[in-house]
């Protein structure tokens, strides 16, 4: 259940409008998923939110698309956003993610969860080669 009820005629408002032109431009569609339609209800957060996912997920980068998906995902699921896992995995999938790579993924994600528990509980100090300033840091394995 939502705590707020969605604007029933969001694009009236032309900041809005203007927010779900460019999301149908840039993504090259007519859908406007649940988020953007909730986030309707503040103009100003709906840009502010739509001008960085945009500029982060949407813009070429150092990373591919299908990467940045796979750490949203990632990241989604840690913060257990239901809404976020299933958004991203169907981009991950329009982007080609295949069922192999999904299954690693989540093998990935399950496994840095137990690691990170178990090096919290065990209050595990981090090793000085890992300090960014430390002379001479290659990748230590």
């Amino acid at each position: 259940m939502t705590t707020r009820t969605a604007p029933s005629a969001p694009e009236h408002d032309d900041r809005v409008k203007a927010v779900f032109d460019d999301i149908r431009s840039t993504r090259n569609t007519d859908y406007i998923n649940n988020l953007w339609r909730m986030l309707a209800f503040d103009p100003v957060l709906l840009e502010r939110t739509w001008t960085e996912v945009k500029r982060l997920m949407a813009t070429p980068s150092h990373l591919d698309p299908l990467t940045k998906e796979l750490i949203y995902i990632a990241v989604s699921i840690t913060n257990a956003c239901s809404y976020c896992v299933h958004s991203h995995t169907a981009g991950a999938r329009a982007k080609g993610m295949t069922d192999a790579q999904h299954a690693e993924l989540l093998a990935i994600v399950g496994l840095a969860a137990k690691t990170n528990q178990l090096a919290t509980g065990l209050q595990v100090p981090v090793d000085a080669l890992f300090d960014a300033g430390h002379e001479g840091l290659a990748h230590p394995r």
